[in-house]
């Protein structure tokens, strides 16, 4: 085996690993089903696997993108890039339901989302205070290993925006557990599934590729960190509620968010992404 093959190798292996982990939480511990909430215990894992990875190639943590330099700048820069996003995407949803006169107004509260709908109903700091933790254990684990060590290991063989391409679609295989578990506890059948598969893939690969140029951007995984951490925690803390239901137009919601954020950071990167780069290298 070449060297460049070995790269894109040793990708696959540390994704199958992860994956099995997120496989073996969702079906059989089920973590996210118990108080907790969130399926966090292959986060953990992932990010030792990281560790151990990252070390296996030494790499330090700028290599897989956690560099110091402006670090808490750039969080703060991805979590009110979020915010921003997520403002658009809560008015145009009230605004809709307004129109046809079924809006009621927002909720705080916590609940875990599912492709089924989000579950729970909890107000109490506790449950706050174990999304926030779940969440930045999340963006840690997923942003550090697919848009740090995967996009740094691909990058040995192709150029950015072919790994970038090439780890969005890992990232978007990543998200067919939870549909794949509703349909085998039979809580949607075969059309269901395959529709959930190919929406949550495409999305969260189109998501995934996003955040990729936010890192080459920024250089670094902490843009994407924040704006990952919204993205993730404000669906389950605010809720828009209706004379009819809750959150029945979520999907919208997200579509509008994800569908406004790519279109910007892909004109952005466009226009400005040689001269950002070439500044941060000088």
């Amino acid at each position: 085996m070449n060297r460049q093959n070995y790269f894109f190798c040793s990708v696959f292996a540390i994704y199958f690993s992860c994956f099995l982990f997120r496989c073996l939480e969702y079906f059989l511990i089920r973590t996210d089903y118990t108080v907790f909430g969130e399926a966090f215990i292959h986060k953990i894992i992932g990010i030792v696997i990281l560790g151990c990875c990252a070390h296996l190639f030494s790499y330090d943590k700028s290599n897989i993108g956690f560099a110091k330099t402006d670090a808490f700048k750039k969080l703060c820069c991805g979590l009110c890039l979020g915010a921003f996003f997520y403002s658009i995407s809560y008015i145009s949803e009230s605004f809709v339901l307004k129109q046809i006169g079924n809006f009621k107004g927002f909720e705080l509260y916590v609940s875990s989302y599912s492709v089924n709908g989000n579950i729970g109903n909890h107000k109490e700091a506790f449950f706050f205070l174990i999304c926030i933790i779940g969440n930045i254990i999340n963006v840690i684990m997923e942003e550090g290993v697919f848009r740090g060590l995967f996009q740094k290991l691909l990058e040995q063989k192709y150029k950015f925006l072919v790994s970038a391409v090439i780890a969005s679609a890992f990232f978007g295989v990543w998200h067919i557990v939870g549909p794949v578990r509703s349909y085998m506890d039979g809580l949607s059948n075969s059309r269901q599934l395959i529709v959930s598969i190919a929406i949550l893939v495409f999305s969260s690969a189109l998501v995934g590729f996003k955040y990729a140029l936010l890192t080459k951007l920024s250089g670094s995984v902490y843009l994407s960190m924040g704006e990952h951490f919204v993205n993730n925690t404000i669906i389950n803390v605010l809720h828009v509620i209706s004379n009819t239901g809750t959150d029945e137009l979520q999907t919208l919601r997200i579509c509008i968010a994800q569908s406004v954020s790519f279109v910007v950071v892909l004109v952005f990167y466009v226009l400005f992404a040689k001269r950002f780069i070439q500044r941060r290298n000088t």
